[in-house]
């Protein structure tokens, strides 16, 4: 069956043309019948239901209503006038709203016709309106309906201008449905959707579109959802297996010298039951002339930074060198200051390479990672200038790194004549259906337990009634010989945000602090790196109490004395954000606490997210509401992460089918690697349709 008839050009469907079709290109990217097929509806409205004025509350999510306009005006100065309507039913009128396009609103609106209204019920100035309904004569919706379910399109004001609203698109759906009948291929095999009961391809578009019941719109659902996710799913695990296949890594055959005398002679306590194993895990990758490639998650002080070590420590005995790039220079100090000083006594090189690196000292270091004299380097973006070549890197450890794009870290790898070892971790716990997806390539590695004696953060949420409070509470803890973190969100006044910023809160605590009693740290993003670096060693060597900043401090620093952190419009912060924030805390032997102080206002998402800080200090936990709060877009940013942009499937909330699609591509690769038997012919030609224009960087961790 051929696909060329979802290959045709937009311009060609009917209703579309030129000047529609160039719409259609700029705002939503379609250019084909194809791309309009996966149009997908982002909500279906129930034409059955209407809703009476007199029931109207702002918490409802989208209201239907039948009733007439009873007045019409436009409000306000030429620049920015508005419309304004009052539409009413047997029970009462509500105002209408329009911002935008009100001229030829008003021509296409008719008092005293019978209308269904469809908006969002709104609050303003104590009174209900709805801001830019869609409005259809009741005689046109009743010639048009031919189900309960109605598909609603997202649409643009550039597209409405065209007449592409939704009743638009889906009047051009609805002719891309009766041209494509009948041709749209099928891209599973008959054994996937027998033994997982899916709904034929064709079926699934039509009842997505034009849904006959709400049980043949989930299982069309379900079917789109499990195709775009198996797609997914097989590239990586494929690209899991060649790399194994293609991409032979160094072989550290030894556990010597240098990581034997370190596990017995250096390291400063006993390693937990999960870096043992995960350590494990890195020697098996490496010793046996796999090229590893793998993932470790661990939460805010699980001792990510000695299994890193000891990696690295693998890779010297075997003569080979190491590094570990970080996404700050703040973090890239942390890394080496914690590394050189476990490694004191010992015969290991080990440098820090940041664009504050003075041009001598760079000069030397590039001379030293050329000779093989330099055993570990530690360093930033800077590690990756064409300048530093090293003498043969043999493992590669990235930081925090969906912080770096992934030519970055392509860079990183050039480094070697074959490809290193690579390590990546993160210390923000990614829920297990993102990590299959954004990370499936790669095998993964997690430490779940936190070092013996840690006392988890007691956690509280305050508000500003009980500020005195609190400085009282800080106050008692400074006298106990304790620190205490001071963050704020904004360094200035926002005039579009009502937080507290940071030097304003800074005037307010050294009122509330005075000196001599009371010495103050500052840090800001702003301030010069020295100038950081100055104020941060007061903190560490407890010449300052306290340290107010902004979330500069989110990561690399390390004061075990420090036990009180107060974050002030938490409100203002993400769940993964206030987890790393709190996290700077509870690094030493006495109990430890995280204030959250927000205003009295406060969204639902931002009441879920402070319950959820005081409830648990369970990363992956957090990470998990986070994901279902933002949407895995925005807790990794798509740019930098390579995150596929779905079309119909939500990792957030399609975590069981994320899982079923792997284990099904699992199988299916298991049985036929190279999809060469006769029933995955059809998944094979679809695969090699998608790669053409899909680039493939998972090789590259």
């Amino acid at each position: 069956m051929s696909r060329s008839i979802l290959d045709t050009p937009i311009e060609y469907l009917k209703g579309v043309g030129p000047e529609r079709a160039k719409t259609l290109k700029t705002e939503l990217n379609i250019h084909q019948f194809g791309d309009l097929l996966t149009y997908f509806p982002f909500r279906y409205v129930d034409r059955t239901k209407f809703h009476k004025v007199s029931e109207l509350d702002v918490d409802m999510p989208y209201v239907q209503l039948k009733g007439r306009i009873t007045h019409m005006e436009m409000v306000g100065k030429p620049r920015s006038q508005r419309l304004v309507a009052s539409f009413e039913d047997e029970t009462g009128s509500v105002e209408l709203v329009w911002f935008q396009g009100a001229k030829w609103i008003v021509k296409s609106l008719k008092p005293n016709t019978d209308y269904i209204l469809f908006g969002k019920p709104n609050l303003f100035n104590r009174k209900i309106n709805i801001t830019h309904p869609e409005m259809e004569d009741v005689n046109d919706v009743r010639n048009e309906i031919q189900s309960a379910l109605q598909a609603v399109y997202y649409s643009t004001e550039k597209l409405k201008a065209k007449g592409l609203h939704t009743k638009g698109i889906g009047r051009i759906m609805k002719n891309l449905l009766l041209e494509v009948r009948g041709k749209i291929p099928e891209i599973l095999s008959s054994e996937i959707l027998q033994n997982n009961k899916l709904m034929s391809r064709e079926e699934a578009f039509f009842q997505v579109h034009s849904p006959t019941d709400i049980e043949k719109l989930n299982a069309a659902r379900h079917r789109l959802k499990f195709e775009e996710l198996f797609y997914t799913q097989l590239r990586l695990v494929m690209s899991r297996e060649k790399n194994k296949r293609d991409y032979k890594g160094y072989v550290f055959g030894d556990i010597g010298a240098y990581f034997n005398t370190f596990y017995k002679n250096h390291l400063p306590f006993e390693l937990t039951n999960a870096q043992k194993r995960v350590l494990k895990e890195i020697r098996s990758d490496v010793g046996n002339g796999k090229h590893m490639n793998r993932l470790l998650q661990g939460d805010v002080g699980s001792g990510k930074t000695v299994v890193a070590l000891m990696t690295m420590l693998m890779a010297l005995d075997n003569g080979f060198q190491a590094c570990m790039m970080a996404p700050t220079e703040i973090l890239a100090q942390q890394h080496y200051q914690s590394i050189t000083e476990l490694l004191i006594d010992m015969p290991v090189t080990v440098k820090l390479l940041t664009g504050s690196t003075k041009t001598a000292e760079r000069n030397e270091i590039h001379a030293a990672l050329a000779s093989g004299e330099l055993h570990i380097l530690i360093g930033t973006h800077a590690l990756i200038e064409p300048a530093v070549q090293f003498k043969n890197l043999g493992m590669a450890i990235v930081d925090e790194q969906h912080r770096f794009g992934v030519q970055q870290r392509a860079k990183l790898w050039r480094k070697s004549t074959n490809p290193p070892h690579v390590l990546v971790m993160t210390a923000t716990p990614i829920p297990r259906t993102l990590a299959m997806t954004l990370y499936g390539d790669l095998d993964t590695s997690i430490i779940d337990e936190m070092p013996p004696g840690r006392k988890p953060i007691r956690t509280e949420h305050r508000n500003e009634s009980k500020r005195l409070a609190v400085f009282g509470f800080m106050k008692e803890q400074i006298a106990l010989g304790r620190q205490i973190y001071v963050v704020f969100p904004l360094i200035e006044e926002s005039k579009a945000m009502d937080y507290k910023n940071l030097f304003e809160g800074h005037e307010a605590i050294a009122r509330a602090f005075p000196a001599p009693e009371y010495r103050i740290a500052i840090m800001h993003g702003r301030m010069k790196p020295d100038e950081k670096e100055s104020e941060m060693q007061r903190f560490v060597e407890n010449k300052a109490q306290m340290m107010i900043a902004t979330t500069v401090i989110e990561v690399g620093v390390n004061v075990p004395n420090a036990s009180v952190m107060v974050i002030e419009s938490a409100e203002r912060f993400g769940l993964s954000q206030l987890h790393q924030l709190r996290g700077r805390v509870g690094r030493g032997a006495d109990q430890s606490y995280c204030i959250l102080m927000t205003s009295y206002k406060l969204t639902k998402e931002a009441r879920i997210r402070l319950e959820t800080m005081c409830r648990t200090n369970d990363g992956f936990e957090i990470a998990d509401v986070d994901m279902r709060l933002r949407g895995p877009g925005d807790m990794t940013g798509t740019q930098q992460s390579g995150l596929p942009n779905f079309k119909i499937s939500n990792l957030a909330k399609d975590g069981q089918i994320v899982i079923l699609s792997r284990d099904v591509a699992e199988t299916v690769l298991k049985e036929d690697p190279n999809l060469s038997s006769p029933k995955n012919q059809v998944i094979k030609a679809h695969l090699i349709e998608v790669s053409k224009s899909q680039p493939n960087w998972s090789r590259i961790s």
